[in-house]
């Protein structure tokens, strides 16, 4: 890659994407090839469930646009950037090669990441965590029979929108958002993720598996999710100095939510959640 090509990408010291479900019928791969050309990172991390082994058992279907995201990310591992993969339970076959590295990427069962405002952060992929929700089957997981004709009519929706020169739009995401015990299950993840942060003495954690990108302060811990890539095509990004933020790809590269980190100190007295840019329905 030509020195010009690079000086167009924008660079970020960390970059975080996880549930991509390669593989499945609903990986929006066109985004995610988007967001991997446009950008340029010293340490890309995937947080679990990239290939979706779950559904390719079922049925198998691989367009090719999801190998050229493999691609993407093999590149990026042998032009210098260090790629640290930690697998989620829709590609938990690879867990079996933990503390090795496969073509380039060095797996791990979890890794802590430390920022350059020196915050240290926990990375898991999530699933860990779903013997603290009761209702974790409301959580979009992909393979479900009910989530899948969500995601139909979502593909339907955003051909209409399309049409009319409409954003996209996750209709799983809205429908979430408004099932009380599917809120209830979201809280639950998140109280699990920000006492295991605690547990193991960091500042902060980054996890995915449940579909729902958030950033937020509680009890002097950030909790970052950096959502997927079937509803959200979010993925979390490191500024130079340290700030975490949260990106939707799908949006024009619209930044969604914003914590500077570098002003975390604990404890805090009030939590403290960044409220999503409102976008044209």
């Amino acid at each position: 890659m030509s020195n010009a090509a690079k000086s167009n990408k924008q660079h970020y010291p960390a970059i975080w994407i996880s549930d991509v479900h390669l593989g499945y019928k609903d990986c929006k791969a066109d985004y995610l090839l988007d967001f991997l050309n446009s950008v340029e990172s010293d340490t890309l991390y995937l947080v679990g469930d990239i290939i979706d082994l779950w559904s390719m058992k079922r049925q198998f279907y691989w367009h090719s646009s999801h190998y050229q995201v493999l691609n993407s990310i093999q590149q990026k591992a042998a032009n210098g950037t260090r790629v640290i993969y930690i697998p989620g339970n829709h590609d938990e076959t690879f867990r079996n090669y933990v503390d090795q590295t496969l073509f380039g990427v060095e797996v791990h069962q979890q890794f802590i990441h430390t920022t350059k405002a020196n915050k240290r952060f926990l990375l898991v992929h999530g699933d860990e965590f779903d013997i603290a929700t009761r209702y974790n089957k409301l959580i979009s997981i992909a393979g479900d029979a009910g989530y899948d004709f969500l995601l139909f009519l979502n593909r339907w929706i955003n051909r209409i929108r399309k049409v009319f020169g409409g954003n996209y739009y996750s209709l799983a995401a809205w429908i979430k958002a408004r099932i009380h015990k599917a809120r209830e299950a979201i809280e639950a993840f998140e109280d699990a993720a920000i006492r295991e942060a605690k547990k193991q003495k960091v500042d902060g954690i980054i996890c995915g598996h449940i579909h729902h990108p958030k950033i937020k302060v509680d009890d002097g811990i950030l909790y970052c999710n950096d959502g997927d890539w079937i509803e959200s095509c979010t993925a979390l990004v490191e500024q130079k100095d340290g700030k975490i933020e949260l990106l939707h790809w799908s949006d024009t590269q619209t930044v969604l939510d914003s914590t500077d980190i570098t002003k975390l100190a604990a404890p805090i007295v009030s939590s403290v959640e960044a409220k999503p840019k409102k976008t044209a329905a």
